[in-house]
């Protein structure tokens, strides 16, 4: 990454903002004002011991003195939440990406229907705010597994947009959990759905809108975690670069960018775990085994690009456009 793109920012506010979950206020470092962004997007934050993890922005798109994100404390964290709630405070400078956003809103949706699951609200909450600002209609839907674990509440319910957030806590009464079933049975032209949050639970949604008919270019989706896939047919192959014709071996238990990197090539990557695209890679020849969370249904079947952080092979060798 150019030095161009990393920005040099504060820790302005350190704040709870529901049980086990912190907000973070951003400045620029020379008081500047930050890059803008859109409702959907997100930042690489640059954390302490060389970890980098994407975070949505969940401010108003208008503000241009601020990011502000929302982290989830993870008891399975690879690093990065325990990181940002122990050890990022008040006054402290990070460096961070300019915003990124491949979860953008569809401006020529009849309708939006929004789900968002614990963290996951987000990005939602700033597509809810945008929608409302542009008197689009849509509804919303936010799942938690308790009251206490459900943030930002304070600021949706105080907003012109309240009467069409529902609120779904596993905890509570039968009769107001989501009914995932009944919300998507219907699919219509011009509605579109936006997911967020954890994977069991994105997975359920998506699943279920499938099932339900409901056509792929209408749903829209972010991973920032997910356990990468193994399978006991899980074996070496080889990749072969095309710029070289250097064939470098990829063992069972390796992964492509490891493979690569012991071999002195460097490929640019952040999650590890297929959810970013960071490392993105086009695919010239062989046909990839995706594992990723990140490329389409449909963009996984053109097999032209792969996650080389935890896509494997189906063929005995592939032809990396590096």
């Amino acid at each position: 990454m150019s030095s161009a793109s990393i920005l040099s920012v504060r820790v302005a506010r350190k704040a709870q903002e529901a049980t086990d979950i912190c907000t973070f206020e951003l400045v620029a470092v020379d008081g500047a004002p930050l890059p803008s962004f859109s409702a959907g997007s997100h930042v690489d934050v640059y954390l302490p011991g060389g970890l980098t993890r994407q975070y949505s922005l969940c401010n108003d798109p208008k503000e241009t003195h601020r990011y502000l994100i929302g982290v989830l404390r993870d008891p399975a964290s690879r690093g990065g939440s325990e990181a940002m709630h122990h050890q990022v405070q008040e006054g402290q400078m990070l460096q961070i990406s300019a915003p990124k956003n491949h979860f953008g809103l569809a401006h020529d949706a009849r309708r939006s229907l929004l789900l968002a699951g614990g963290i996951g609200v987000t990005p939602i909450l700033c597509m809810a705010e945008r929608l409302a600002m542009t008197d689009a209609d849509f509804a919303m839907h936010y799942c938690t597994r308790s009251r206490d674990r459900a943030a930002f509440l304070q600021r949706i319910t105080a907003s012109s947009y309240a009467s069409r957030v529902q609120l779904h806590f596993d905890d509570g009464a039968a009769e107001q959990k989501l009914d995932m079933v009944a919300l998507l049975t219907a699919p219509q032209a011009g509605v579109h759905l936006y997911v967020c949050g954890p994977k069991g639970f994105m997975d359920a949604v998506l699943k279920t809108a499938r099932e339900k008919g409901w056509p792929e270019n209408q749903l829209h989706y972010e991973f920032f975690g997910a356990e990468v896939a193994k399978s006991d047919s899980d074996a070496g192959f080889e990749v072969q670069l095309a710029s070289s014709g250097r064939v470098i071996a990829v063992a069972k238990d390796q992964t492509v960018t490891q493979a690569l990197s012991a071999a002195g090539v460097e490929v640019l990557t952040s999650c590890e775990q297929g959810v970013c695209g960071t490392c993105l890679t086009r695919v010239l020849s062989g046909v990839p085994d995706h594992k990723d969370m990140y490329l389409t249904p449909e963009e996984q079947a053109a097999n032209d690009q792969f996650t080389p952080c935890c896509s494997r092979a189906k063929t005995a060798r592939l032809v990396l456009d590096l």
